[in-house]
């Protein structure tokens, strides 16, 4: 499968939501437009257990809806599935029936375990996070899995979620102190039925729009200087520090809240009341997000199917790095190049004792040289502010926020003083020795980069003499590389800085006969 166009509608309990979806093999999976309905269909179940006349006329519509919107698209591979409140309701197959007669659609109706599965695919694939508890809370259900070093090795879904717990515990338009009460005493005992999750002490991640929503009033909150949730971490002391502020806001107070969609308000602190719950049980000390989810998943496995390569769950960051430096003009076997010299540098100064060795610090750097200097590809001439930007403020599968942050400063290194100026917002973030580490690291990348300045990979061994007041650096190429020297010469004060000693560069060209003409 090298192209595919396709879409998902996604039949929720809470919303309903089309995602439209481009996967290119070189490009990798990206969406193309998400529309969203906010159906409620869970409190369109009878006491009777039916989903009612109005529930169902809310689902055709919607569809009908969106079927437009394919067709405008053009759009004709579509897959429907739907989870909790046609799961749940009993007259689902004469629901699904008639959105096939009516809409043209074919639903398929989702096991609460083919959704707890589908979750965890879409993290796997997502995170870099080897071992974890995740959930998903929908309207009507809710599901836990957990995985260890990228393996599921249990999964369970709860007939209970947002819209249900807010029908069953709250008379209002948001729960009081004894109605908070009664639904967390429910809500623990439902998890300790689960004795694989108790005590583990693993990170929780969270998918879904409730723990989204938290995960963005927790940024308004701390002015937080970068975007996106994907990623983002929120310590176990913040998550209980939030069901108080958010269990003490009234319900107009909440519906006006930065960082909380309208739509969410009266069940936005049932949600939180449940990760608070799962996180002691657990034993959880880091809530973690993600933007992926089901609809993910079933795209994932989709294409996994047809090519099992597509996607390695091992190596998130790897494959997505080769997709974003492709995406803004750099050429793959750049990337290993800049990857395979800043390499050698890094071990000759190692061998020398200028640095001291150690893997997470290369495989770091080796990260960083992927995307070394992307915002060239936007204007030549502020490429560093752009590459900052562009790395730190955009969702990258495989890394925190943190380690994002990291990747952005290495990647868009210039000088001592932009360097300062991109990490100010976040000397919170990284310790001293860390705050020189990428500074180095960064500064090294730079002399790499001005290795290869003619994009002809003419640089092949890096060698490094220490003599007695300087070091000497033979630099093997095979061709012409007039470039690379002038560049090589201009920014070696880089490299000097870092080893704290003057440095003479000796290029060694082998190979090469200058052309008579």
């Amino acid at each position: 499968m090298d192209i595919l166009k396709t879409a998902i509608i996604d039949i929720g309990s809470n919303t309903i939501r089309l995602v439209l979806y481009l996967y290119d093999k070189e490009e990798g999976l990206r969406e193309l437009g998400n529309i969203k309905t906010v159906a409620r269909l869970r409190t369109y179940i009878l006491p009777t257990g039916e989903m009612s006349e109005e529930g169902i006329q809310v689902l055709t519509e919607t569809l009908l809806t969106f079927k437009a919107m394919l067709d405008d698209f053009e759009i004709v591979d579509v897959k429907a599935a739907a989870t909790a409140a046609i799961r749940q309701a009993t007259n689902r197959d004469s629901i699904i029936a008639r959105m096939k007669e009516y809409t043209g659609i074919q639903i398929e109706l989702l096991s609460g375990e083919e959704e707890a599965y589908y979750g965890y695919m879409a993290v796997a694939y997502s995170m870099g996070t080897p071992s974890a508890i995740t959930i998903d809370i929908g309207g009507g259900s809710t599901e836990i899995t957990l995985y260890k070093d990228k393996q599921l090795l249990n999964t369970h879904s709860f007939p209970f979620g947002t819209v249900s717990l807010k029908q069953n515990f709250v008379k209002g338009d948001i729960p009081n102190s004894s109605e908070r009460k009664e639904l967390i005493d429910f809500v623990k005992e439902q998890f300790l039925s689960l004795p694989w999750i108790q005590g583990v002490q693993l990170p929780i991640i969270a998918i879904g729009g409730s723990a989204r929503n938290i995960a963005q009033i927790h940024q308004q909150r701390r002015a937080y200087p970068i975007a996106s949730v994907h990623g983002y971490e929120i310590p176990k002391q913040d998550i209980d520090e939030l069901s108080n502020y958010l269990g003490n806001m009234s319900f107009d107070a909440l519906k006006q809240l930065d960082g909380l969609s309208t739509d969410r308000a009266d069940i936005i602190v049932p949600a939180l009341e449940v990760f608070c719950v799962l996180m002691e049980v657990v034993q959880s000390e880091v809530f973690q997000l993600t933007n992926k989810g089901l609809r993910e998943g079933l795209i994932l496995q989709r294409i996994l199917k047809s090519d099992e390569q597509a996607f390695d769950k091992y190596k998130v960051f790897e494959g997505n790095a080769r997709r974003l430096a492709r995406q803004y003009g750099r050429a793959e076997i750049e990337m290993d190049y800049l990857r395979d010299l800043v390499d050698q540098l890094y071990r000759e100064c190692c061998h020398l004792n200028y640095l001291t060795f150690n893997a997470q610090d290369l495989q770091l750097i080796r990260k960083a040289a992927k995307v070394f200097n992307i915002g060239e590809y936007i204007e030549l001439n502020s490429a560093s502010q752009h590459t900052f930007y562009l790395i730190a403020n955009q969702s990258i599968d495989g890394l925190n926020h943190k380690e994002r942050v990291q990747l952005a400063l290495l990647a868009s290194y210039k000088n001592k003083d932009y360097y300062q100026r991109f990490a100010s917002p976040f000397t919170g973030w990284i310790s001293r020795e860390e705050y020189r580490k990428t500074r180095d690291f960064g500064a090294m990348l730079k002399f790499v980069y001005a290795l290869n300045v003619s994009k002809r990979n003419v640089v092949h061994t890096i060698k490094m003499h220490k003599d007695n007041d300087f070091v000497r650096l033979d630099i093997l190429v095979e061709k012409n590389v007039a470039a690379e020297r002038y560049q090589a010469e201009r920014h070696k004060k880089h490299l000097e800085r870092v080893l704290k000693t003057a440095i003479k560069i000796n290029f060694i060209e082998e190979g090469w006969k200058q052309n008579d003409n």
